[in-house]
């Protein structure tokens, strides 16, 4: 048996998934996503052509697939969406919230992503929201982010939301107004209006005949069945939990990145591959979060990754509050008044990518590596053949 240690998702993907489509017949989107991550940076999608002014010295540039689920895309989309949020960042607490559902609903959920992902949303918006501006707890309107994941360390099904919540807000005199450091929300009230609103809305669904039933959730088409899994799930405590507040604005900025462009698995937790396997890192967290290692069959690792491919248009990232979109300017700016903290400005807004790259990374594109020189786009005429490869599915 032949083991392959160095090897990516894309590895994986080249290996198993053919095998796994003839098997499976998987869903558009998620063929639309595998051949993106099969055919990213090998040419498939174009490339760029440069050339030297002085020494001739040609570079070629695989130009990638840009897919919001491949490993090799999210750097630069996270490192360009991190820096225009420096706008909206005030110099205040910060706390990091999750939402999360009980895993008796994971195969409903599965059943009808787009609805019930919504539902996530609206469930942890709604919470939000009344409970911030109920006196007893704030009595402010509150801004906030909301990012959906579907994944645990293994890649199982695991949907949950966390959000990013302004340790403060605006009073209805518009004054600023927070708790002194202090989360001013109880865990367990969060928890217990979170359920009672997402099983509202799911009964709503239900009742409306707007859901469908697949595989497991079959059962759930009879309505004692499923008056018997919404029993069982009012019974039980919702988890919601806050992560202590972030010190400082750049920090909040910085720990924004490593949650908004996040995908179910990246490159560095791959450990080894053979013709059957892939072995990959998990974190343990019945043992104190300890990572080890864990193999899976290679067609079962490639549905793990696919489970968590997103409906095609799902908006994954959702402002609330201060940060919605309406008046968001207006609104932060008269936070930052009130505070009297400085506006944070973007390094990246109205830049080309090239300035950006060399601003990100110290990278000049433009500069030969050869001798200095400068790196100009080589614009092929009819005569010049094709350098495109032949896209891999």
């Amino acid at each position: 048996m032949i083991m392959e240690k160095s090897c990516t998702i894309q590895d994986v993907f080249e290996r198993f998934y053919p095998s796994y489509e003839k098997r499976n017949s998987p869903p558009a989107h998620h063929r639309k996503t595998a051949y993106h991550i099969m055919n990213c940076k090998t040419g498939a999608f174009g490339v760029n052509i440069s050339v030297c002014e002085d020494c001739g010295c040609i570079s070629i540039h695989n130009n990638s697939c840009r897919s919001r689920c491949c490993p090799m895309c999210q750097e630069f989309p996270k490192e360009k969406w991190i820096d225009a949020q420096k706008e909206n960042v005030l110099d205040a607490p910060y706390y990091h919230v999750v939402f999360t559902v009980p895993e008796e609903l994971n195969s409903i959920i599965y059943s009808n992503q787009k609805l019930l992902y919504d539902a996530l949303y609206h469930a942890a918006s709604a919470t939000l929201n009344e409970l911030a501006k109920d006196a007893k707890y704030l009595g402010a309107n509150i801004g906030y982010i909301c990012i959906l994941h579907t994944w645990g360390s293994a890649m199982n099904y695991h949907p949950h939301i966390h959000t990013i919540v302004l340790g403060g807000g605006l009073d209805k005199d518009s004054k600023w107004k927070d708790t002194g450091g202090k989360f001013f929300l109880p865990y367990g009230v969060i928890a217990k209006v979170f359920r009672g609103k997402y099983l509202c809305e799911l009964k709503s669904l239900w009742n409306d005949s707007r859901l469908g039933f697949h595989g497991t959730a079959e059962k759930y088409q009879n309505h004692y069945c499923f008056k018997g899994l919404l029993d069982e799930c009012y019974k039980k405590d919702w988890v919601a939990y806050c992560k202590e507040t972030f010190n400082g604005a750049q920090s909040v900025i910085n720990y924004l990145g490593k949650y908004t462009h996040r995908i179910a698995i990246s490159n560095h937790r791959i450990k080894s591959m053979t013709e059957a396997t892939v072995t990959y890192a998990v974190k343990d967290y019945k043992n104190k979060g300890q990572w080890k290692e864990k193999t899976v069959p290679g067609e079962e690792f490639i549905r793990r990754f696919l489970m968590h491919v997103p409906p095609k248009r799902f908006v994954r990232i959702r402002h609330y509050g201060l940060l919605s979109c309406r008046n968001k300017s207006k609104k932060m700016t008269h936070c930052r008044n009130l505070l009297g903290c400085k506006k944070y400005i973007s390094a990246l807004k109205n830049r080309s990518a090239t300035e950006m790259i060399k601003l990100l990374y110290n990278i000049d594109v433009c500069r030969c590596s050869s001798c200095g020189g400068k790196m100009v786009p080589h614009l092929p005429d009819k005569h010049t053949p094709s350098v495109l490869a032949h896209m891999r599915c």
